[in-house]
Parts: structure tokens; sequence; C-alpha cells
């Protein structure tokens, strides 16, 4: 029998901050595609505000909760953050609700995202290349 996926041996536990990443991967991926030019339709739009909302309000209640959110991905090995990190990742959360309600964003916006999106990408060493991703061209 075929057998997919992670050897139990490997498996874990899903946690908090396993979702959080996910959403922020999805929105470096978003605000990618909206630097690349690619349309933002409806969807696409009320998916860009729901994550930067929720990516929002969990940084906000990790820190009033006291929640060492570095601790499950630093115990690991995986992920090195700082305060400078999460501060970066608030301040994309900001930018994505606003290219996504449409406010004007001129050339030193447009830089600011991308320079933000290169530091965050480099912590969590994701590539954001959009190259060969035709379902962008379509919203």
């Amino acid at each position: 029998m075929l057998q997919l996926g992670s050897s139990p041996l490997n498996a874990r536990e899903f946690v908090n901050e396993d979702i959080f990443i996910s959403r922020l991967k999805l929105l470096i991926i978003m605000s990618s595609a909206y630097l690349s030019k690619y349309p933002l339709g409806d969807i696409r739009k009320n998916a860009i505000l729901r994550n930067a909302n929720q990516i929002a309000r969990e940084i906000v209640d990790w820190q009033g909760q006291g929640h060492n959110f570095r601790s499950e991905y630093e115990l690991r090995g995986d992920l090195d953050f700082d305060h400078v990190f999460f501060q970066r990742v608030k301040l994309l959360a900001v930018m994505a609700k606003a290219f996504a309600e449409d406010h004007p964003m001129g050339y030193h916006r447009l830089k600011a995202l991308e320079d933000n999106l290169n530091h965050i990408c480099e912590v969590i060493t994701f590539n954001r290349q959009l190259s060969g991703n035709e379902f962008f061209k379509v919203a």
C-alpha cells in the first residue's frame, strides 16, 4: 500500500504557531503577487484582509498574555525570531490591509513593502518567487 505524508516518527501535533506561519506565508505570497501587479479580485482581497487581521490579532494576544512564540520553534531549532521580526510582521499586516482596501501605494510605500517582505522571508527562509504561478493572473 502506498502511504503518503510524514512518517509517524516525524509527525507532531499542530500548534498555533504552525497556523500563524502558514497565514504569514500566505500573506507574503499575496503581497508579492500585488507587487508583481497581479490582479486583486474581491475574493483575494477578502483573504488578505482576513489573514492580516488574524496575524495582527494573534501577535497582540501573544504579547498581552506573555506567550512565548519563540519557544516552539527555537526549541526545535527551526527558526529564530526577535522583537524586530514581530514588528515587521505587524507592519506587513498593516500594509497588506492598506493595499487590499485600495489605499494609494506610491513608490516609497511599495519599496517599503518589498523591503519588509525581503526581511521577513530571510528570517523564515521562505522563497517568495512567483515565476510560473499562472493562477495569480485570474482574480
